[in-house]
């Protein structure tokens, strides 16, 4: 076998000095050698370089092809260029009529869900029902240009809809000033793009991470119920209602209409509301259990606006207490940069609203494309998405829209319907274009009841009581995490139980940094492998050698102290009733560390010396790149004496060696 046949990087070619390695006889290499391959590695790339690989992999993930010989032409590489950039230029090369039939199928499916659910989410984020719709255009086709993913399903979403008055109402009342609001909303939207973009170009994505699965299934239940409490406004007729979003605030409003006379509910709006409700629902039961129902099941929030605008009008029900939509401006969307409000005094709690709607609303829609994405065989570039997001964001600020993201049942549609690409989120944008320009007028006795019921029925696939219970059963702290948001959104707020959900899973891997385990290893009877001995029982112990794994990948001031203190003190457990020391070796695996600072060096030097005063050696196995690099910088490797090996058996083969040899 030849070191030459073993696969290098491109990264390790460019930050190391190319040389000639010869072919070597596994066989003949002592473990001397192999010690040599482990203590004398190439040089690691430094940070700079690592920023620039980052760069580089989120706008050109596969250099190799685009700077091969066959693309070295100018016009070639222009044309891969853009191909990089736009992925439409690269799947719209293989697209045919018959993936376009599909999509036009599924566009006009998907339209027929998104123009009821547009508007009752506008009237959710407290804006006019014109903005839903708008939203429901630029957004969805800037994402088919810039985004990777072919089934999702771009525009206005529940959570991000509740989420924006809960954080700009703090900030400006919509019902005091409507048109500052709206303003600030745009604003928030940019900011949010702009989150997003640098997110995806400095392939920051793990920034989101910190909303663990836990936590967003248990944002996204609270949020579920939040949201259905404020339809009880829509449900009711009401005309007064609270801005506050938790539990108590909206049941004292709600339970309030029944007493005042001015805020009183009209039995009517609930007749009408949960009437098609139920039909709503019925028709999505059916649906699922016959295929040849879907399309009913799809259509029926549209077929429930147009019936219940019919009936309103037919009956002049609005005369008699119903609450209905009225005048929708017709028309394309207006410019809107010269409304964003940069120099607002607030503009610093925007900008934090803006990051918080930004994570949300990336966390959601790379959580749709990839599992979509995942059925159909391919993957999607979470890094390019945030910037296709971000930019899709910054162009809906400019154009009257508020912040857009994937949703997942509209998706779900999407995908049920046989979309092939993205043009189908292109065909239901020119759908809802030429419904502004020409059947905005008929809105005009759409009840507000229908608006709410249709939300409504969007929300159970937002409370996933099976996620939860399997949190429960993995992983109790993770629950605790999911449990903090569901309870902070409910009862408090939206953002405070978010801020709860992040907290908790913060102190849950601050805990495990902190104070991680260690596992004596053991080796396997019959084999080359040390495992935990609590984990295999049959494992056997080499005697007068210690062998430790630390279960954390980085050492560093935050644990460093811990874990030596822990080791000095298993050794010191170890002597045995006559005060002679037990073990003569600690072998210590590094397989798990992936880096280490200058406290853990400090450790590790504080840990060798502790030892050598109880006659006791320390040797270290399989560190990795980086972790070797920094030790040898630091001269630790020379204190070592040459105990450092490629593996656990090699150390502990040396150490047996070395106790024999005393022995002699």
């Amino acid at each position: 076998m030849s070191v030459a046949n073993a696969d290098i990087s491109p990264t390790m070619l460019e930050s190391s000095t190319v040389r000639d390695i010869p072919a070597l006889d596994i066989d003949k290499c002592s473990p001397a050698d192999r010690a040599e391959w482990v203590t004398n590695p190439p040089e690691p790339p430094g940070i700079w370089r690592d920023l620039l690989n980052s760069l580089r992999d989120t706008m050109f993930p596969n250099p190799t092809k685009l700077f091969s010989p066959k693309r070295n032409t100018g016009i070639a590489l222009l044309g891969t260029l853009l191909q990089a950039v736009f992925p439409i230029l690269s799947w719209g090369r293989s697209y045919n009529l018959a993936m376009f039939k599909h999509d036009i199928f599924s566009g006009l499916t998907l339209a027929s869900l998104c123009i009821p659910q547009s508007i009752g989410y506008a009237n959710l984020a407290k804006l006019d029902p014109q903005y839903g719709l708008y939203t429901s255009i630029v957004p969805p086709l800037v994402y088919a240009v810039l985004g990777t993913s072919r089934e999702i399903a771009i525009g206005p979403v529940a959570i991000v809809s509740l989420l924006l008055p809960s954080l700009i109402g703090k900030i400006q009342d919509p019902a005091a000033d409507p048109l500052a609001y709206r303003n600030l909303i745009f604003t928030t939207t940019f900011f949010a793009g702009i989150f997003q973009a640098a997110f995806g170009f400095l392939r920051l994505g793990f920034l989101v991470d910190f909303l663990s699965h836990a936590a967003i299934v248990g944002f996204m239940g609270g949020a579920a119920i939040v949201i259905g409490l404020q339809q009880l406004k829509g449900l009711l007729g009401l005309t007064h209602f609270t801005n506050k979003t938790d539990i108590i605030s909206v049941l004292e409003a709600v339970f309030g209409s029944f007493r005042h006379e001015n805020t009183r509910w009209n039995p009517l709006n609930f007749i009408i509301g949960c009437s098609f409700l139920s039909f709503i629902l019925i028709t999505r039961l059916l649906g699922k259990k016959y295929k040849k129902l879907f399309g009913l099941a799809v259509i029926a929030p549209l077929l429930s606006v147009i019936l219940s605008t019919l009936l309103v009008f037919l009956t002049r029900a609005d005369q008699h207490g119903v609450k209905i939509v009225k005048r929708v401006p017709a028309g394309l969307n207006p410019i809107s940069a010269r409304h964003l409000q940069f120099h607002s005094p607030q503009i610093s709690q925007i900008t934090t609203a803006s990051l918080i709607v930004a994570a949300i609303a990336l966390t959601e829609a790379i959580a749709v494309g990839r599992s979509f994405a995942s059925m159909k065989g391919y993957t999607i570039d979470g890094n390019r998405e945030m910037v296709a997001l971000g930019c899709m964001n910054l162009a809906g600020s400019l154009t009257s829209c508020y912040t857009a993201t994937g949703s997942f049942s509209r998706t779900a549609v999407n995908f049920t319907a046989g979309c092939q690409t993205a043009v189908s989120n292109i065909v239901m944008a020119v759908t809802v274009m030429i419904s502004l320009e020409v059947l905005t007028k008929l809105l005009y006795f759409t009840p507000n009841a229908i608006l709410a019921s249709i939300i409504l029925s969007a929300l159970p696939g937002l409370i996933d009581f099976h996620q939860a219970y399997n949190i429960w059963k993995i992983d109790k702290l993770d629950f605790f995490a999911c449990l903090g948001a569901f309870l902070g959104v409910l009862f408090l707020s939206v953002e405070f139980g978010l801020l709860l959900s992040i907290v908790i899973s913060f102190a849950k891997i601050i805990l495990i940094s902190i104070k991680p385990g260690t596992e004596i290893l053991g080796k396997l009877p019959g084999t080359d492998t040390f495992g935990d001995i609590h984990q295999y029982p049959m494992a056997l112990n080499t005697p007068g050698v210690l062998i430790l794994r630390v279960k954390s990948s980085l050492l560093c001031f935050a644990n460093a102290n811990f874990i030596k203190d822990r080791i000095l003190r298993m050794i010191s457990n170890e002597e045995d009733a006559s005060g002679k020391r037990g073990i003569q070796f600690l072998v210590i695996d590094f397989s798990n560390l992936m880096n280490i600072d200058t406290s853990g060096i400090g450790s590790l030097e504080e840990l060798q010396s502790g030892l050598g005063g109880s006659g006791v050696e320390l040797a270290i196995a399989n560190p990795k790149w980086e972790v070797i690099h920094k030790l040898r910088v630091a001269n630790f490797v020379g204190k070592l004496k040459g105990k450092v090996f490629l593996s656990v058996g090699e150390a502990v083969d040396a150490c047996v060696a070395a106790k024999l040899g005393a022995m002699i």
